[in-house]
C-alpha cells in the first residue's frame, strides 16, 4: 500500500472564522465569547481534530479578539484537547495568535507572494514559537493554478524552509489552493485535477510534508444549493485523500457518506472535479435544480423505508448514518431475539461497526460520521448494561473477574472511539477495565498498571505519531 492511501485525513472545523460563518462573525463582533466557544465546542464534538481561528473582520479589532479568544479556549478542556490554526491574512494577527495559544499551534498561513526574504522571516518566527505552519501555492508572479506550477512553487517552498530554516518536514503543510469547479470558464475545469494531481506528487516527493486545502471553495458555484455542495465536498474528499491529502477545512458536521450519495449525483459531481467530459459543468447544473429549494429538502428527507428491515439491518443502518432516535426500541427488539443481552453487542452491533470501518478503511466515509456512529453505539450499549448486569448475576459471574486491564488513549492523542467500543465488550466478557481516557503520557499508564496489578495494557490512538508513543511506551515497560 502506498504512503498516500496510508494517510490519516485529519479534519479542521470551518465554522469559528468570522469570514466564512454569520453567526460566529455575530457573536464576536458582540462580544459574545461565551457562544462563540460554544461553536468552537461544537466542532469538536462533531469530529473536528483542529479548530481553525480566523478573525479578520474590518470593523474588528482582530488581535485582541483572537487574544480573547483563544485564551478563553485554553480555561475550555473539552476545546483545548485540540490544537487551533492561528488564521490571518495579517501576520500581526497570527503572532499574537502565536503569543496566546495552549500547545502547539498552526500557522495559516505564510507564502512567497511577496518573496524570499519576508518568507524566511516570518517561517524562522514560527520554528521560534514551535508551531507548524500552511503554505500556500503562491509566488511573486500570483496563485498557483496548474500542478506543475503548484509543485514547484511548493518545491522550491520546501527547500528553502527545510535548508534555510531548518524546519522539520513534519511541520510543513501545504496547501496547493482549491478553486472553485463549474464556473462556465473552461479555464477552471482542470482545477481539481490540478489539485489532486499536485497533491499526489507532494506527498511523493516532498518527504514529510502534508497537504491541506479549503474544501468549501471548490462548490462556490453552487453556493445556496447545500446537497449539491456537500455532494461535491464528499466526492472530492474521496479522490484527493487517496491522492494523499491528509488535511482539510471543511465543516465537520456536514459530510456525506460516498456510498449514500445519489448515483447520478455522484458521478455528475465526479465528471466536473475529475474533469472528464466537456459537458460536466452544464449537466451538474441542470442536475442541481433537482435539489433546490423544496425539492431539495424533500430529496434530503432521511429515507424511512429502512423502518421495514430486520433488526439486524436496522442497527447496522443505524449505526452507519449515526441516528439514534429508534436505536433504544431496536436493541430491546434484538434483545428479545437473543439468549444473552452480550449476544447482541458481539453480533448486529458490532457486525454494524465493522461496516462503518470498513467504509472509513475505504474512504468512503470521514472522521465526524464515526463519531457519531461511535455515539450511537455508545446509547445502545448503555441501554443493555442493566440486562449485563442481570446475566452476570444470574450466571453467578457477579464479583468474579477475568482479569484486570488498563486502557489508555496515548499521549499526544485525543482519539478513544475504538478504545471505547472495545472496552465495553471487554467487561462485558467478565473483565475488569481501567479506562484512563485520552493524552495520557507513558508514566501514568505504567504507574496505574502497576498499582492496579493489571493483567494485561490496552493502548489506543488513531494519528501516526501516536505509533512511536505505543513504542515508547513498551520500551519503558521493559525497563
Amino acid at each position: 500500500m502506498s504512503e498516500q492511501s496510508q494517510a490519516i485525513f485529519v479534519n479542521v472545523g470551518e465554522r469559528t472564522n468570522v469570514t466564512g460563518s454569520a453567526v460566529f462573525r455575530r457573536l464576536i463582533t458582540d462580544g459574545n465569547y461565551t457562544e462563540a466557544l460554544s461553536v468552537a465546542r461544537q466542532q469538536v464534538e462533531n469530529g473536528a481534530q483542529i479548530i481553525d481561528v480566523n478573525m479578520d473582520e474590518g470593523l474588528l479589532d482582530s488581535k485582541a479578539a483572537m487574544r480573547t479568544f483563544l485564551r478563553l479556549i485554553a480555561a475550555e478542556p473539552d476545546i483545548a484537547r485540540v490544537p487551533i490554526m492561528i488564521d490571518s491574512s495579517k501576520w500581526e494577527v497570527i503572532e499574537e495568535g502565536l503569543k496566546n495559544v495552549q500547545g502547539k499551534a498552526v500557522v495559516n498561513s505564510i507564502s512567497l507572494k511577496e518573496g524570499e526574504e519576508p518568507f524566511l522571516e516570518q517561517a524562522r518566527l514560527v520554528k521560534a514559537y514551535g508551531a507548524a505552519v500552511v503554505v500556500m501555492a503562491f509566488d511573486e508572479t500570483g496563485q498557483a493554478e496548474t500542478a506543475d506550477r503548484k509543485f514547484d512553487i511548493c518545491n522550491r517552498a520546501y527547500d528553502l524552509l527545510v535548508d534555510t530554516v531548518g524546519l522539520d518536514p513534519n511541520d510543513i503543510i501545504f496547501d496547493p489552493n482549491i478553486f472553485a469547479v463549474a464556473t462556465g470558464i473552461a479555464e477552471h475545469d482542470d482545477y481539481g485535477v490540478a489539485f489532486i494531481e499536485a497533491t499526489r506528487r507532494i506527498r511523493k516527493e516532498l518527504k514529510g510534508a502534508h497537504v491541506s486545502g479549503g474544501v468549501s471553495n471548490l462548490s462556490f458555484s453552487f453556493r445556496g444549493n447545500e446537497v449539491v455542495r456537500q455532494a461535491m465536498h464528499s466526492v472530492f474528499l474521496y479522490h484527493a485523500i487517496k491522492a494523499g491529502m491528509d488535511m482539510g477545512i471543511v465543516n465537520a458536521g456536514q459530510l456525506d457518506i460516498y456510498d449514500d450519495i445519489e448515483p447520478e449525483l455522484r458521478d455528475a459531481c465526479e465528471d466536473v472535479i475529475l474533469n472528464r467530459r466537456s459537458d460536466a459543468g452544464e449537466r451538474l447544473l441542470e442536475l442541481a435544480e433537482r435539489y433546490r429549494g423544496e425539492e431539495g429538502k424533500q430529496a434530503k428527507k432521511k429515507n424511512t423505508e429502512w423502518r421495514d428491515w430486520p433488526v439486524a439491518k436496522r442497527l447496522e443502518h443505524a449505526l452507519v448514518h449515526g441516528i439514534d432516535d429508534h436505536i433504544e426500541d431496536d436493541t430491546e427488539e434484538a434483545r428479545q431475539d437473543f439468549d444473552k443481552p452480550l449476544e447482541v453487542i458481539e453480533g448486529p452491533l458490532m457486525d454494524g461497526m465493522n461496516v462503518v470501518g470498513d467504509l472509513f478503511g475505504a474512504g468512503k466515509m470521514f472522521l465526524p460520521q464515526v463519531v457519531k456512529s461511535a455515539r450511537v453505539m455508545k446509547k445502545a450499549v448503555a441501554y443493555l448494561l442493566p440486562y449485563l448486569e442481570e446475566e452476570k448475576k444470574r450466571s453467578g459471574m457477579a464479583g468474579k473477574s477475568n482479569g484486570k486491564i488498563v486502557m489508555a488513549t496515548v499521549k499526544g492523542d485525543v482519539h478513544d472511539i475504538g478504545k471505547n467500543i472495545v472496552g465495553v465488550v471487554l467487561q462485558c466478557n467478565g473483565y475488569d477495565v481501567v479506562d484512563l481516557g485520552v493524552m495520557v503520557p507513558a508514566e501514568k499508564i505504567l504507574e496505574t498498571a502497576k498499582k492496579e496489578e493489571a493483567d494485561i495494557i490496552g493502548l489506543s490512538g488513531l494519528i501516526t505519531p501516536s505509533l512511536d508513543e505505543m513504542v515508547n511506551v513498551a520500551a519503558e515497560m521493559q525497563r
